[in-house]
């Protein structure tokens, strides 16, 4: 409904920006259960895993340049099966925001690309029904 799913990350690295909700893996976590289980520890919401939209590393280096963090991010397009929207576990906020509002946030890098590609997979997905 033209609405994306943030949350404002409680701690480090990039403690105070928005980015799209998630988490670390459990030892022998399959992906989509690990996705459910973040979803809900951080927002309060059940939810649907559609299609991958993108997978990428970010590396994240601390004042002197060494990286501090090492990621592998994979982003799936979901949709809401259930639960109430609020913040928890390590996240301070969580909100529906606009897409029309995105620039009025302090986003993560690469998410905002991420999100214009999963408004494209929702369209094609919407479009093939």
């Amino acid at each position: 409904a033209g609405r994306v799913l943030l949350v404002e990350r409680a701690q480090e690295p990039q403690k105070g920006a928005w980015s799209l909700p998630g988490g670390v893996l459990r030892t022998g976590e399959r992906l989509v259960d690990g996705l459910r289980r973040e979803l809900l520890e951080e927002t309060g919401l059940e939810v649907r895993a559609l299609e991958v939209v993108e997978v990428f590393e970010r590396i994240v280096r601390d004042a002197e340049g060494r990286p501090e963090y090492h990621y592998v991010l994979i982003d799936y397009l979901c949709e809401k099966a259930g639960g109430e929207l609020r913040a928890g576990d390590d996240v301070s906020r969580a909100e529906w925001v606009e897409r029309g509002r995105l620039p009025q946030y302090r986003i993560t890098e690469g998410t905002r690309e991420v999100i214009e590609k999963a408004y494209k997979v929702r369209r094609r997905l919407l479009l093939s029904v």
